[in-house]
C-alpha cells in the first residue's frame, strides 16, 4: 500500500512539475506579462461573453468554461509564493486558451466580443499573438 501511495505521490508530482514546465514556455515575454494582469478584468469579460455565445463551436464554448472554473478554484497551477509565475499562472493559461480559441473561432469574433478599449485589443492581440495564430 506504502507503495502504491509513492508512485500515487510521484506521478502527481511529475505531472505538476510537467505543467509548471508548459507554463514557462507559453508565458508572454518581457513587460507582456505584466500587461496581462492589467488586462485580466476585461479578458474575464471577453471570457465570459465567448462563452455564452451559443454560435461558437461546442468544443470551444467547454474550453471557455472550464477556463471559467479554473479561474474560479480558490487553489492556483501555481502557488503564490513562487516567484513571478505564482501570481502570473492565472493570466498565462488565460492566454494559452484565447490562442486556442482564435485558432477555432477567428480574431473577428474575439474582437467582436471585447469589452475593453480599442488599445486593450491591441494589447490582447500583442500579448497573445492572435494575429499569428488567426486561420
Amino acid at each position: 500500500m506504502g507503495e502504491l501511495l509513492l508512485g500515487v505521490g510521484a506521478a502527481l508530482l511529475l505531472t505538476w512539475l510537467l505543467l509548471l514546465g508548459a507554463l514557462l514556455v507559453v508565458r508572454p515575454r518581457g513587460g507582456l506579462l505584466r500587461e496581462a494582469l492589467r488586462l485580466l478584468p476585461d479578458v474575464l469579460r471577453l471570457v465570459r461573453r465567448l462563452a455564452a455565445d451559443r454560435t461558437l463551436p461546442r468544443g470551444v464554448r467547454v474550453r471557455l468554461g472550464l477556463l471559467l472554473a479554473y479561474l474560479a478554484l480558490p487553489v492556483d497551477l501555481v502557488p503564490d509564493f513562487i516567484p513571478v509565475l505564482g501570481y502570473a499562472d492565472d493570466a498565462i493559461v488565460v492566454t494559452a486558451v484565447l490562442r486556442s480559441v482564435v485558432r477555432r473561432a477567428g480574431l473577428d469574433v474575439v474582437r467582436a466580443h471585447w469589452p475593453g478599449t480599442d488599445d486593450g485589443f491591441a494589447a490582447l492581440v500583442r500579448l497573445t499573438r492572435l494575429r499569428s495564430a488567426a486561420p
